[in-house]
């Protein structure tokens, strides 16, 4: 038991670390297939761009709830 509580000082930053993993994946992913989408159809670039712009601020937009999150439900 004494691991637990010499741990549970970081669950904030593990929590986040974790938390940082589907963001990276999704932003990696819009990118990813935005680019294959630009190669084939190189005429719609201004609205894949777009899209990939959205869809990457949503992504980013749960990093930062991942960030906020352990801080707002830390108990004293």
């Amino acid at each position: 038991m004494n691991v637990l509580a010499e741990v549970s000082g970081n669950v904030t930053a593990i929590g986040y670390g974790l938390a940082a993993i589907g963001p990276g994946i999704g932003v990696g992913i819009i990118f990813g297939q935005g680019v294959q989408a630009i190669a084939r159809q190189p005429e719609a670039y201004g609205l894949l761009r777009q899209n990939m712009l959205l869809g990457t601020v949503l992504t980013e937009a749960l990093a930062m709830l991942g960030l906020v999150a352990p801080f707002i439900f830390q108990t004293i």
